[in-house]
């Protein structure tokens, strides 16, 4: 579909009744994340996932790379799908853009389940900050495409199918992926404009850390915790990518909070 002039990929199914569960892909990976915890989900309502401008197989907007201005743009995005309300499922950079959109719209946003998303600069790991502290020019000239796929073959413990592979190539593909590491790079300026927020965000939200995360270590999780007012943190075994190696584990923990473990988060 079009939004605001931008072709965004869309991927929907579930059932006819109950708040939508709108599902943003994590970086660098795309709507074929979600592959493992579909079916356990589609029995909760209305399910659609989505390629966030620049990830996936979404068209790039340079303008929509960083967690603020993806934050200004969701609401936008929900109207475009008549979302009026939503279960927010929007693990890795999805939680940062979330949680601003909520700080400012909050009528918008049923619960959210964060996770695996940066959300200081002093707890990031390694990996990641480096990826911060890059330019575009460190990576220019280089596929991404084939790196993200040894990355995800190399760091997931489940078996990911070939077609999937191949997805996140072709979305990482040529410099999509360095293109995309613009939203990244602007941590530094807006991870400390997003703690002065947090405190404002009544959102139920539950964050979900994997237990052996190199890129975002569960201390990530325990800052959302603590600074939000309706946070709720779990750790699961797991390294980064916990929607594909631990699904059931994941699924699981969505399923009793969407069905009203959210409401009793204070």
């Amino acid at each position: 579909m079009t939004v605001n002039g931008l072709r965004i990929r869309i991927r929907k199914g579930g059932t006819c009744a109950g708040t939508p569960l709108f599902l943003t892909a994590p970086y660098p990976e795309s709507v074929r994340a979600f592959d493992a915890i579909w079916p356990a989900l589609e029995a909760l309502g209305p399910l659609v996932a989505v390629d966030l401008p620049g990830f996936g197989r979404s068209e790039f907007d340079e303008r929509l790379m960083s967690p603020s201005a993806m934050g200004a743009f969701l609401p936008m995005l929900l109207d475009e799908l008549g979302l009026d309300r939503v279960h927010a499922i929007v693990p890795d950079i999805g939680t940062l853009a979330a949680l601003f959109a909520a700080a400012r719209h909050p009528e918008r946003f049923e619960s959210i389940v964060a996770g695996s998303g940066g959300t200081a600069m002093a707890l990031l790991g390694e990996p990641l900050r480096q990826i911060v502290a890059s330019s575009p020019e460190d990576f220019a000239g280089i596929d991404g495409g084939e790196q993200v796929v040894e990355l995800i073959r190399t760091s997931t413990r489940v078996p990911i199918a070939d077609a999937v592979l191949e997805d996140y190539r072709q979305s990482s593909s040529g410099s999509r992926w360095n293109e995309a590491a613009a939203f990244v790079r602007a941590y530094a300026q807006d991870l400390p404009r997003l703690e002065v927020l947090l405190g404002s965000v009544a959102t139920p939200v539950l964050v979900i850390s994997g237990s052996d995360d190199p890129f975002v270590p569960p201390s990530n999780g325990a800052f959302l915790q603590k600074h939000l007012p309706r946070g709720v943190h779990r750790i699961v075994e797991s390294g980064h990518f916990v929607w594909e190696d631990a699904a059931e584990r994941y699924a699981t923990l969505i399923t009793e909070w969407v069905q009203g473990g959210y409401r009793a988060a204070v």
